[in-house]
């Protein structure tokens, strides 16, 4: 304060230079902080081309070698203990005379959501240029999105949004209280009107916040019921395996690191649990509880789940969906659930279901499981149906059978 008590005293070309000086610094100190805001924004990456071929970038001057990995990228053929699987390929960086490492698509890529991650001297990480990434297991990926009529559904639009929670509740019989995501539309808090409902499963080592991020199901759902495609409906996305009581992370049992080896997932557990979630919804929402007013579906194990929670209830969902299902156990599960399967279908079918709807892509390693289970239903009469995509077991596919499959329900069958 001293500095300016005598300022009037001060040289006109000294204050001039003085104030020069001030100006300068504090030019200085805004630009570094913004440096320190914006550390990468010299770095388009990606970046999505007029032709929608879509060029990555990492600065990395030191690195040897740089590739991207990501599920837009022909797949490659990966052995594992659960059996052999489709991944993502890579594709091999080129750097600059700026240090800056960088690779364009070939070709066009279709409109869709797509996932990649880099790989830097063989160590996987992110991309720093982008912000935008989601959990899948225990894998976090960059995602971007390719603009078109199918990827439509997966942004926010300018319509009418439902409203999501997450909701507790006691499971008496796995003695727990669990979480699960609730969607209710656009208008349900503000009518006295009565749902319909669809429990929408996910895979295994998924949880209740694999279909709303992964899956993209609240966007898909607030503009298909915006459009008039889709019936308004609630949807529910439980936590299907049956010894966790939420998503990794967010339980008491802390930051456990996420994993697709968890018990009782595929053992008849979460099958013979799952009325606790039916009759809390029928008890605390206003929903039309009753056959014709229920759908589950599921993708991978959820698809599993779907079928044999269906089978084992054939007069609580009038609609089943089995998206990339697995089908039946192994010959070691000795549980009740799985006892007299076809006994329990023809029963089931007897009930004449409303739809019964299944998807698969034809390089997906459960292609022939489901294809020996349409052959016994063919052998039967029982009616259903059925749809073929590319590709194998991911996400792309199981976001398509969803935009596909909520239209078909809680409607008059054609």
């Amino acid at each position: 304060m001293r500095i300016f008590a005598n300022i009037e005293l001060i040289k006109p070309n000294i204050m001039k230079k003085f104030i020069l000086l001030a100006i300068i610094c504090t030019v200085a100190a805004y630009c570094r902080s913004q440096q320190a805001l914006w550390n990468n924004g010299v770095i388009v990456s990606p970046e999505i081309n007029n032709n929608n071929t879509v060029t990555f970038r990492l600065n990395a001057p030191n690195a040897k070698s740089v590739q991207v990995t990501g599920d837009f990228l022909p797949t490659q053929k990966v052995k594992t203990p659960f059996g052999e699987f489709d991944a993502p390929g890579t594709a091999d960086l080129k750097k600059n005379e700026h240090g800056i490492w960088e690779f364009t698509t070939t070709e066009s890529l279709s409109p869709e959501l797509y996932s990649y991650t880099f790989l830097v001297d063989s160590l996987r990480i992110n991309d720093p240029a982008n912000v935008y990434q989601l959990r899948d297991i225990a894998s976090i990926t960059n995602i971007f999105i390719i603009p078109g009529e199918q990827t439509e559904k997966y942004q926010v639009n300018d319509v009418p949004h439902g409203n999501v929670a997450k909701v507790w509740y006691n499971s008496p019989s796995l003695g727990l209280q669990r979480r699960m995501t609730v969607y209710t539309p656009t208008g349900y808090d503000d009518s006295k009107e009565n749902y319909p409902v669809l429990y929408l499963l996910h895979g295994m080592g998924g949880d209740e916040n694999a279909w709303s991020e992964l899956g993209r199901a609240i966007q898909i759902l607030d503009n298909l019921i915006a459009s008039g495609e889709a019936e308004p409906m609630i949807v529910v996305m439980p936590n299907g395996n049956a010894s966790q009581e939420a998503a990794p992370g967010e339980t008491s049992n802390g930051m456990i690191p996420p994993t697709i080896r968890l018990p009782k997932t595929m053992d008849g557990t979460f099958e013979a649990s799952f009325p606790e979630i039916v009759n809390y919804i029928d008890s605390h929402y206003r929903t039309k509880a009753e056959k014709s007013g229920r759908a589950i579906a599921g993708l991978s194990m959820g698809g599993y789940h779907s079928l044999h929670i269906s089978k084992e209830n054939p007069d609580m969902f009038d609609y089943i969906g089995l998206f990339s299902a697995a089908i039946l156990p192994d010959n070691q599960n000795s549980s009740p659930i799985y006892s007299d399967f076809e006994g329990k279908l023809k029963t089931q079918f007897e009930k004449k279901p409303a739809l019964y709807w299944i998807a698969i892509g034809n390089s997906d390693f459960l292609y022939d499981a489901n294809k020996e289970f349409r052959k016994l239903l063919d052998d039967n009469g029982y009616p259903y149906e059925y749809h073929e995509s590319p590709d194998g077991h991911i996400w792309k596919n199981w976001r398509i059978y969803l935009s596909q499959f909520a239209p078909r329900i809680f409607k008059p069958q054609k």
